[in-house]
């Protein structure tokens, strides 16, 4: 009962409000309670974990399908590129719809779309229902791939929000292991219904868990913002100086006017774009999706010896290097742990880069295969345990709540539009220079460095009203927050 009483609250209803209201300002408050943060967490990345089985599943289903449904080399190509496409769209339309809506629904939709796309793939006995049913997993993912950060950022204590922000790439990294390696043990059509189950289980958890108490405040919901706040603090914890912060910071952003895309350029907003953007620009095109989607044969071109045993390896360090960035997180700080994290990337590409000179000059060629492997290597755990999860976390924490729908429809625009850029272009490189092709993704990771170093702020331990009112001082009234 007193459950339901909460949700009808957080709707706008007022049933039930008496005796809710007397625990928000305790006289005796207790220490604020994680258990719903974590829950809300937990449902959130189950979106997350279905990002990455999306992502996952043309690998090791490429052989089969094309024997089964008799497709061509540009048919299937097609069928894995057209993720991309979906999640552009996905990308564009999801701030507006998380603002519309709110983060619970934005997150139903996305769900809604890649079990409508698993189900298509799963009955698919040609190229056309094959390609429609990969373009509406991607825009699902493309909404998801904004709105878990966010709300996850919404949500979490500011000493909490860098390592549960970082658990949304670790289920990423986890989803696309997890379909690897089923889909080397069932049918492609039975793993497309895997990838219904995370779905199911984060429409059913968005029952049990609050809506942002931030959006809420935005759209005026009162009642719900206390209950939502309150919700997750715990019941006898006092929320009256986080719910007071919130609102003052709300009630300036009142008086300023909705902004559309253009207006993202001008000059109080220019500092967040520029590295939201910038940020996504740096982590793609430092190579990611080339180096991710073609390590194998990456592996196999350095030496026939180095191909199993680097793929094997490859798999395996994703995972554990992404925990221990998420635990870094709030202890190292946003911007040590990327340029941390931009620096071993650019190790790595520079000993693969190094291997394929070498090969290509007839020089060491005992050490080539070696050195491939190591490279790579040490990129992916480089890359995990900073440039994946970091960009993210800085994203959804550094926009203004009433800009942050078109901002971040902009910033994960430009991460696809990177992915698809790059995982495009890979193949074409390689063919013109396997060392320079490397070589040319370490010098984006030095100027990651640079650029991180000059322009990012440190966002660990604020609020997010706070680091606006580092990165946003034009916005009067919000220096108190200091």
């Amino acid at each position: 009962m007193a459950i339901e009483q909460l949700k009808d609250v957080e709707n706008g209803e007022n049933n039930g409000l008496k005796g809710l209201e007397e625990p928000l300002f305790s006289a005796s408050p207790r220490e604020p309670s994680m258990w719903m943060v974590l829950l809300c967490t937990l449902v959130a990345v189950c979106g997350s974990f279905e990002f990455g089985s999306c992502v996952g599943y043309s690998a090791p289903t490429q052989s089969v399908i094309r024997e089964e449904l008799h497709l061509s080399l540009a048919q299937y190509s097609m069928f894995g590129s057209i993720l991309t496409i979906g999640a552009m769209v996905g990308a564009v339309t999801s701030g507006p719809i998380a603002d519309f809506i709110g983060r619970k629904g934005a997150m139903r939709i996305s769900a809604t779309f890649c079990i409508t796309g698993w189900l298509a793939v799963y009955l698919s006995t040609g190229a056309l229902s094959l390609d429609f049913g990969r373009l509406l997993t991607g825009y699902g993912i493309g909404i998801f791939s904004y709105v878990v950060p966010v709300f996850i950022a919404e949500i979490a204590p500011k000493n909490l929000r860098g390592g549960l922000t970082t658990l949304n790439q670790l289920m990423i990294v986890t989803g696309s292991s997890v379909a690897f390696l089923l889909g080397t043990m069932v049918s492609w059509r039975t793993l497309a219904l895997t990838g219904v189950v995370p779905c199911i289980f984060l429409i059913l958890g968005l029952w049990f868990v609050p809506e942002s108490p931030r959006w809420l405040a935005k759209v005026g919901n009162e009642k719900g913002f206390l209950v939502a706040l309150q919700r997750l603090r715990g019941k006898d914890a006092d929320i009256s100086d986080e719910a007071a912060e919130i609102k003052d910071y709300n009630k300036n952003l009142q008086s300023l006017p909705k902004p559309k895309l253009l207006d993202l350029f001008q000059g109080k907003y220019i500092r967040p774009v520029i590295i939201g953007v910038g940020l996504m620009v740096f982590q793609q095109f430092g190579g990611i999706n080339g180096i991710g989607f073609y390590a194998s044969e990456t592996f196999a071109l350095a030496g026939p010896s180095s191909g199993k045993a680097g793929t094997i390896s490859y798999a395996c360090f994703q995972v554990p290097i992404t925990v221990i960035g998420a635990m870094l997180m709030d202890k190292s700080g946003r911007k040590p742990l990327i340029m941390v994290s931009a620096s071993g990337t650019f190790l790595g590409c520079f000993l693969a880069g190094a291997s394929f000179f070498l090969k290509d000059h007839g020089l060491l060629l005992g050490w080539v295969p070696i050195l491939a492997i190591a490279g790579v290597l040490t990129y992916i755990a480089s890359f995990s345990i900073g440039m994946g999860a970091v960009p993210w976390v800085i994203m959804s924490e550094i926009f203004p709540i009433h800009v942050k729908g078109a901002a971040g429809s902009l910033v994960v625009l430009v991460n696809w539009l990177g992915a698809w850029a790059v995982s495009y272009t890979f193949n074409f490189l390689m063919s013109w220079s396997s060392s320079g092709t490397f070589f040319v993704y370490s010098g984006f990771s030095l100027l990651t460095i640079v650029f991180v170093a000059k322009l990012v702020p440190e966002t660990k331990g604020k609020t997010l009203e706070e680091i606006q009112a580092c990165i946003n001082p034009e916005i009067r009234g919000l220096e108190s927050l200091n």
